[in-house]
């Protein structure tokens, strides 16, 4: 190893986390050092493609010039907000998200992740409702702090942590009967990806999100789209919820909300459930550091880019290419790779063994592309690029996945291991 590659990795044993630091020398991870547009560069100064893309937080690529010179010119004049005065950058950001929201979600809660604006959504539907339970669907990820950890649906995360928050059931994702047959009187509401993420990539049945929508109405609990990974053009349009038609009661966002450059989460909502929520205190739910200047500069020129590159529809037109190509290479191994899905640039690959994903994974990685398999379906590859991807990226990362299958299969059939 380098020198910078020893030193980082013996501060990871002894100050980091052991585990993960043997985890990542094990699969011969580096030391990433600088990122500009689609690529990223390691102590070699190798270039990365990145097809991963933060796990959905690159929509814009990396350093886009007018997310970063928006976020530089804040930190000449105020980084953090002294939390006393009117923020005319909060008042801009949250008119901003209000002009792209779908249906009527007017007023937002600014905070700094995913697995905040869940915390938040989840607080505001008791408040509102005055009800406790939640339906949350099996393989669904929400974050990992306490009530988000309790509705996202991997028992391998959950269990070491029981008891979690009560009051909250997992059902088959895709399964309105499910939902149905566990919403009663003390439901507040449902949560959930509009397309699963971490749990592997999976799209709904074209009517259950309709459905779930007019069940909510019907029985009065409220429908929570957890949008911090579809959201933001990642899938071809703004927000995943409307390739549907479906306005939720309350939606998350984070990861891409910040442009790649400053942590940014948030939740929305209607008039109706802001006022009951925060209309007799509305201190109710605060963060010290949620809405500051940098994240609310970061926003703003965040959205701007969405909107004035097109990036949504880029990101559908690009994501029709993607799928073409996996699809091309699944077609010459049926039996090793299982299925292609996804919508827009948010594409999953399914192989028939988890081994077969790790080598892949290992073998893009050595040929200059980032890539990575899902934390709940460890099955499934997924490709989330920047939605600033060219048609030629498209195509390098195509190659290398079909080179990388096909050295996995041979290695692991001259083995006899498959």
């Amino acid at each position: 190893m380098s020198d910078i590659l020893e030193r980082t990795y013996e501060k990871y044993l002894q100050y980091v986390n052991p585990g993960l630091a043997q985890l990542m020398k094990f699969a011969d991870f580096g030391v990433e050092m600088r990122a500009e547009g689609m690529f990223v560069y390691d102590h070699q100064g190798r270039a990365y493609l990145d097809f991963l893309g933060g796990y959905g937080t690159f929509a814009l690529g990396h350093r886009h010039p007018k997310v970063v010179e928006a976020v530089k010119t804040q930190l000449d004049r105020m980084p953090l907000s002294s939390k006393v005065f009117f923020s005319a950058l909060v008042a801009d950001f949250c008119e901003a998200l209000a002009k792209v929201l779908p249906g009527n979600l007017q007023y937002t809660f600014l905070c700094n992740s995913g697995t905040e604006a869940v915390e938040g959504a989840l607080k505001i539907a008791r408040k509102f409702t005055g009800k406790h339970k939640f339906i949350a669907t099996v393989g669904g990820y929400h974050g990992k702090s306490m009530g988000s950890l309790s509705a996202t649906g991997r028992e391998q995360y959950r269990q070491p942590f029981y008891p979690l928050v009560p009051g909250f059931v997992h059902v088959p994702f895709g399964d309105v009967d499910a939902v149905a047959r566990e919403m009663d009187e003390d439901t507040a509401g449902i949560i959930l990806e509009p397309i699963q993420g971490e749990g592997g990539i999976f799209l709904p049945g074209e009517d259950y999100l309709p459905k779930l929508r007019a069940l909510c109405t019907e029985r009065k609990a409220l429908l929570i789209i957890d949008e911090v990974q579809t959201g933001l053009g990642r899938t071809g349009k703004m927000f995943a919820v409307e390739h549907w038609g479906v306005q939720p009661d309350i939606i998350t966002l984070a990861k891409a909300l910040g442009g790649g450059v400053v942590p940014s989460g948030a939740f929305s909502s209607t008039p109706e459930i802001w006022e009951k929520a925060f209309g007799d205190n509305p201190l109710i739910h605060t963060s010290t550091f949620g809405g500051n200047p940098l994240a609310c500069a970061a926003g703003i020129a965040t959205l701007q880019v969405l909107q004035e590159e097109n990036l949504p529809a880029r990101a559908a037109e690009r994501g029709e290419q993607l799928v073409a190509g996996l699809s091309a290479v699944q077609q010459q191994y049926p039996d090793v790779v299982t299925q292609v899905r996804g919508k827009g640039l948010m594409v999953g690959v399914e192989f028939a063994i988890e081994d077969v994903a790790k080598l892949v994974i290992g073998g893009m990685t050595r040929r200059g592309v980032i890539a990575a398999y899902t934390l709940n379906n460890p099955r499934v590859i997924r490709f989330e690029p920047p939605l600033i991807v060219s048609a030629e990226q498209i195509d390098t990362a195509v190659s290398v996945f079909a080179e990388s299958v096909e050295e996995s299969v041979k290695g692991l059939r001259a083995l006899g291991l498959l």
